[in-house]
């Protein structure tokens, strides 16, 4: 709570001056731009912005100017403002301290899918209170989270059952964090990279290279954004198992092996995105509801091994760049305001 208090009279104190956000001035370059923001209505609220954290799948496309036209409209944040390729200000991982609003929401510590810029506005619905024992620092993952919540839904996967995870970046990571808590279930995570078998310990489940795995999967969840990791994925999966999709490519054509024994196993490949509410929750749940459970799962300490890196706010359009580039073992890197 002291924290709080110190970052809200810091909030204070800057009332009514002039924010900076991070926009993508042309495909492979961005800076930090004045921004205006005007007093909030009585169904909003103002945000002092503590932590941001970088998508970097999606938002490094997004950054390369990759998102096809054909997805302009679907692909647009919630308040992103501009349009692809460029300018544009992108970002869905905002957490921050409410300085003015309603009295319940005041001081409070909330998560928003906003992007990044030091102050904003936004309605008070589109604010979501932190619970007790999340702190900012960690909430930054609350978007991932939603995301491998929506693909845990997709698969359906049931008790006992061997599941593989391909790809071990940030989302693949909360995937297999989250299979591990189905009873039961033998959960791998795998990726090119042997570094990932820290974070899969400390996640609790475990770490695979693509060429030790076994055929006979059967829940695959694909989240590396490489055609080989589908061919992979298609090549273990068990019979009549199902494949979810749950990378995004942008721009990228990507070759599937629907020949060789796709039909013959009777496989079923199906796309996962948090854009929607899962079919199968779709009935009870809607975005705000599952945001909601996200936020209450972040309770746990080993979700810190996600969040690799840390930079300020005003060095973003380098990091950006550098993480795009070449973003090595990155997984989640934060930035912090101050």
């Amino acid at each position: 709570m002291a924290i709080i208090c110190r970052v809200t009279r810091y909030c204070i104190s800057v009332a009514g001056a002039d924010a900076r956000a991070f926009w993508i001035v042309e495909p492979g370059r961005g800076e930090i731009r004045a921004e205006s923001v005007a007093e909030p209505s009585a169904d909003e609220v103002g945000i002092c912005a503590l932590y941001s954290g970088i998508s970097r799948g999606t938002e490094a496309l997004v950054f390369q100017g990759r998102v096809p036209v054909s997805e302009h409209q679907r692909m647009r944040a919630p308040f992103q403002a501009g349009e692809f390729p460029a300018p544009i200000k992108y970002g869905y991982a905002s957490v921050g301290v409410v300085e003015r609003g309603p009295r319940e929401l005041q001081d409070r510590t909330v998560f928003t899918l906003y992007p990044h810029q030091t102050r904003y506005v936004v309605p008070a619905s589109s604010a979501h209170l932190l619970p007790d024992g999340v702190p900012p620092q960690r909430a930054v993952l609350a978007a991932n989270l939603e995301t491998a919540i929506n693909g845990i839904w997709d698969a359906r996967p049931q008790v006992g059952d061997r599941i593989t995870v391909i790809g071990a970046g940030t989302v693949g990571c909360l995937v297999a964090w989250l299979a591990g808590r189905v009873p039961g279930c033998d959960v791998e995570l795998v990726d090119v990279s042997p570094q990932r078998s820290r974070v899969a310990r400390a996640l609790g489940v475990r770490f695979e290279s693509p060429d030790a795995l076994a055929e006979g999967a059967d829940v695959v969840i694909h989240v590396s954004g490489s055609a080989a990791g589908l061919e992979l994925a298609l090549r273990i999966a068990g019979f009549e198992a199902t494949i979810v999709e749950l990378s995004w490519y942008g721009d990228q054509a990507v070759p599937v092996a629907l020949g060789e024994g796709f039909h013959a196993r009777r496989l079923t490949l199906r796309s996962s995105q948090v854009g929607h509410v899962a079919a199968s929750q779709r009935a009870r749940w809607d975005a705000r509801r599952r945001m909601q459970l996200a936020l209450s799962m972040l309770t746990d300490p080993a979700l810190d091994a996600l969040i690799t890196g840390e930079s300020a706010f005003e060095a973003l359009p380098e990091v950006m760049a550098q993480l795009t580039a070449d973003p090595g073992n990155t997984l989640c890197h934060r930035i912090r305001y101050k």
